[in-house]
């Protein structure tokens, strides 16, 4: 047993910080520890599965370990503390002891974890981040196959899941294998929340309408520096990847590319960084930074940086979140200039009049806030019973607005935040007063309610940035969450990890002027030497098999 658990330990480690790089794993055959999840039942299959009735009663306590979300870091000391944590005991009826990693450091204390043996009734974790896959920590003994336990003691998620077979298809591995709990966004408004943000009354003052094109964009940003004094127009947060939320699309989408993987117009697989847009992306950044344009700090800066920046007026235009950007900010920069207005742009395109072809859009299925049950569970029926209660009607509801009379009131059929969350008596921002008394405000095993971000977007300006970010052809090229093989997935980790740091040498470098443009080509070739049709090929692969399913 300890043999086995060092070894794994060793793979986890080896992985790193590309553990997430080499998460879409898929392992050959199942096998499970657990005989309740032996079973080949899929949960769309069988008689139907008799309601939980809640609360349940049983006189054991199970253990959940999970991260502590960031929102109330500094305000609530561990899970015990917590209102809504405390109410999902006892509208379940199942007592819960908890066990929380220190704050930023979940995947250490998740190697410790494994490496002890000493495992828990439940994980919260990201396992498409496991190194080999769901698939591989099922066949290593860490968590239980779940479709027999889904099929006959989740009726609740089995009915949602029969309900809506696309959903389905993502929450399973290639073999058929449900591995987690899932956390689902309900609707698609609440899959769009990220893409450009610029300073409206500015652009007031200065007669210029929000850019839509590069070269418009160019215009605005020169203008903010020259006629608005700002020292770092286009800021950014650089951690942990330059221009970090670049991935979605913003800028580099323009040029018919994604920083990362991507689908293309053919319906295949490619790699942003080896497509000839990169280039002239990376030609249009260095000249950016050499103008003055971005912030020269754009190489270090981190998302306090990036606050600083937006509430001093040094920067003008950013890529940001409606909730975490827009509504952090926008108070922020009022306390400045009480005609400070922050909107939306939409993603850039080259030519006037072109739709945005890359955007942020999230799958319906998000990886983060999952939770699986662990060979180590003292009674997976009970565990099962209590993580389906997040599908249910009343569960979904309490999920997302907590306590009827605390923290919503049910108006006229909807469920409406009150001031302890919207207003809080002691300060709290409404991200924290939410999370302190519901999960709406971010993820878990349950169904997120698109009326959750109506209200969590108080301004209109966050409502209307939903709207302008929708517009965009991203659904269509981004990826599903993918599951190569544990012996792909290796594979892959090891030549990612060489190619990502090329990569990332090869934007600064260029960006920054220490190496000329000219020399993207050879970087190009370089990244082909580690491997990276290989690297194509197994993910072209994963995706084949993800359409199989």
């Amino acid at each position: 047993m300890k043999k086995w658990i060092a070894t794994t330990l060793t793979v986890l480690m080896a992985a790193g910080p590309l553990a997430a790089c080499a998460a879409d794993e898929q392992a050959g055959k199942d096998t499970a520890a657990s005989p309740a999840a032996s079973s080949g039942a899929t949960a769309g299959t069988g008689a139907e599965a008799a309601a939980n009735v809640y609360p349940l009663k049983t006189d054991k306590t199970l253990t959940y370990w999970g991260e502590l979300t960031g929102n109330i870091t500094g305000v609530k000391a561990s899970h015990s503390e917590v209102p809504f944590f405390q109410e999902w005991q006892k509208k379940t009826g199942v007592p819960l002891k908890f066990i929380a990693p220190p704050a930023g450091q979940t995947k250490e204390a998740f190697n410790m974890l494994l490496a002890s043996g000493d495992l828990p009734d439940m994980l919260e974790y990201n396992f498409l981040s496991f190194p080999g896959g769901p698939e591989k920590a099922i066949k290593d003994g860490y968590i239980v196959k779940l479709n027999d336990l889904i099929d006959k003691h989740a009726p609740n998620l089995k009915k949602f899941l029969k309900e809506n077979p696309e959903i389905d298809k993502m929450v399973k591995t290639d073999n058929g294998s449900y591995y987690c709990f899932p956390f689902i966004r309900g609707d698609e408004y609440l899959r769009v929340f990220q893409g450009p943000i610029i300073r409206q009354d500015w652009l007031d003052d200065l007669g210029l309408p929000v850019p839509t094109t590069i070269d418009e964009w160019t215009t605005t940003l020169t203008a903010f520096k020259e006629k608005k004094g700002a020292a770092a127009p286009l800021s950014f947060n650089s951690k942990p990847r330059f221009f970090n939320d670049s991935g979605s699309g913003s800028f580099v989408g323009a040029f018919g590319i994604l920083r990362g993987y991507y689908l293309g117009n053919d319906g295949k697989i490619k790699y942003g960084p080896a497509e000839p847009g990169y280039k002239d992306y990376l030609a249009l950044m260095h000249q950016w930074y050499k103008d003055g344009l971005i912030d020269k700090n754009a190489a270090t800066a981190d998302s306090k940086a990036l606050d600083s920046n937006m509430a001093s007026g040094a920067a003008g235009a950013t890529v940001g979140n409606a909730g975490g950007g827009i509504g952090k900010w926008q108070p922020l920069i009022e306390a400045k200039d009480p005609k400070a207005k922050l909107v939306a742009a939409p993603y850039p395109v080259l030519k006037k009049g072109d739709y945005p072809e890359f955007g942020q859009k999230q799958k319906a299925f998000s990886s983060e806030g999952t939770v699986a049950i662990t060979t180590a569970a003292k009674d997976p029926v009970l565990a099962t019973k209590l993580l389906d209660y997040g599908y249910s009607e009343e569960g979904r509801l309490f999920f997302n607005f907590g306590t009827e009379g605390v923290s919503y009131n049910m108006e006229n059929g909807y469920p409406k935040y009150t001031d302890l969350l919207m207003k809080n008596p002691d300060k709290l921002a409404p991200a924290q007063a939410i999370s302190i008394y519901a999960r709406g405000s971010y993820n878990g095993p349950f169904i997120q309610d698109k009326r959750y971000a109506e209200q969590f977007f108080a301004l209109q300006t966050q409502r209307d940035a939903v709207e302008v970010w929708q517009k965009t052809n991203g659904d269509k090229h981004n990826l599903p969450a993918l599951t190569p093989t544990p012996e792909e997935s290796t594979e892959y980790a090891t030549i990612m990890n060489d190619i990502d740091t090329l990569v990332d040498e090869m934007t600064l470098k260029i960006v920054l002027g220490s190496a000329p443009l000219e020399e993207y080509s050879k970087y190009v070739d370089k990244m082909k030497s580690l491997k990276l049709d290989r690297a194509i090929a197994i993910q072209q692969a994963a995706y084949d098999r993800y359409n199989n399913r």
